[in-house]
């Protein structure tokens, strides 16, 4: 098949899946988007319906290398990727970023650990209903936090990272979803303010029109990030699951970091002693879902008419209630992982699971005693 080199041949941005690059050459040269993603795609060789893209062919209709490409579109590296190490939905990323690349929407398979594009100082986050970047020049912490998060990545590496700063955004989201706190004053108080700057009131339009999830998870990223050494930290892990001594070390080191909102006594409800008793010895949890390659058509597809309902209907609830956003957190399929550390549904309705995951009754404790002996085994 002969291929003719476009005449403004744009490169593609970092980490951009391949179907999004070749929509903004089509949309940059008048062309059929579908019919351009036939030439440069071939059938995958499992035979199934998918098409993966040929690099030699959209290296002849850019003009550039493959290796240049390759640098570029994960799809395209040989070998190929640990997919697990990538979020399996692709998303758009900066704003500003984006901005230098013509051609209509970016759409980017981001690697686990990127929150926070530094360069601008705005904030990506997980895969959400699209809506422009949040700038964080009035919360500097959550730009610190990831570079914190780096480190973490760079000391304990990308498994042990992914589960510790997923449960620790799943502990924060747990303790600011607390009824009745035990003290006045709390990080809970904290993350209200970062969130009205997040979700800032428009008082002309009387509603949060910024209103996201993603946004909330930028409220509670610095702690998120500050517990995620103590989770990720073998020697901490240990101490978790030690004896009574041991874990009250644990217990208040975590209470450094966050306000701990929890009764000592009994702990019922305590979603970080859960964690202490029925996760600490686990291995890191893995992503439930990983990316795939290809896909049958290059048009992206539009947002999905049920996702957009479950954010008009939050957006409608936040804006009643200005309440209950750690249950919004708990409820995002960004935590699934940590919250479904079985990988499989043990309930009907979600609100199950989470109250799952803060139990802390002897009918759990002999549950995970049973698990620790087939694990043994």
């Amino acid at each position: 098949m002969h291929i003719r080199q476009l005449p403004d041949p744009v490169p593609p941005a970092q980490h951009e899946i391949p179907a999004s690059y070749i929509s903004r050459l089509a949309t940059l040269h008048g062309l059929d988007i579908n019919d351009l993603w036939t030439q440069v795609t071939e059938r995958e060789k499992s035979g199934g319906m998918r098409r993966v893209v040929v690099p030699e062919r959209l290296a002849a209709l850019t003009g550039r290398t493959v290796h240049a490409l390759a640098g570029a579109l994960p799809e395209l590296r040989a070998p190929r990727p640990d997919w697990t190490m990538f979020r399996h939905q692709p998303q758009t990323g900066c704003h500003l970023c984006d901005a230098r690349h013509p051609g209509g929407k970016v759409t980017r398979l981001l690697p686990h650990h990127r929150y926070v594009c530094l360069r601008h100082r705005t904030w990506i986050g997980p895969p959400d209903v699209d809506h422009p970047a949040v700038d964080l020049a009035r919360l500097p912490e959550v730009v610190d936090a990831q570079r914190k998060h780096l480190r973490i990545l760079s000391r304990y590496g990308w498994t042990a990272t992914y589960d510790a700063v997923l449960s620790g955004l799943m502990l924060c989201a747990h303790i600011w979803s607390v009824d009745g706190y035990p003290v006045p004053f709390g990080t809970w108080d904290t993350w209200d303010d970062r969130l009205d700057l997040l979700i800032p009131f428009d008082r002309e339009k009387q509603d949060y029109i910024d209103y996201s999830t993603s946004r909330m998870f930028a409220a509670v990223y610095p702690e998120a990030v500050a517990l995620a050494p103590l989770i990720a930290s073998p020697h901490w892990r240990q101490l978790a699951d030690g004896t009574e001594a041991e874990q009250a070390r644990f217990f208040t080191e975590i209470s450094n970091r966050v306000t701990y909102p929890y009764n000592p006594p009994d702990r019922k409800g305590d979603a970080i002693a859960h964690w202490s008793l029925a996760d600490s010895w686990r291995p890191p949890s893995q992503p439930l879902t990983t990316y795939t390659p290809g896909r049958m058509r290059g048009k992206l597809p539009e947002l999905a008419a049920n996702r957009l309902a479950r954010h008009e209907k939050g957006a409608m609830w936040f804006s009643r209630t200005r309440k209950d956003q750690g249950r919004t957190l708990l409820f995002h399929s960004h935590l699934k992982p940590v919250l479904l550390r079985d990988r499989e549904h043990r309930y009907e309705k979600w609100e199950g699971t989470i109250w799952h995951s803060a139990r802390t009754d002897d009918l759990m404790r002999e549950e995970v005693t049973k698990k620790r002996r087939t694990a043994a085994r």
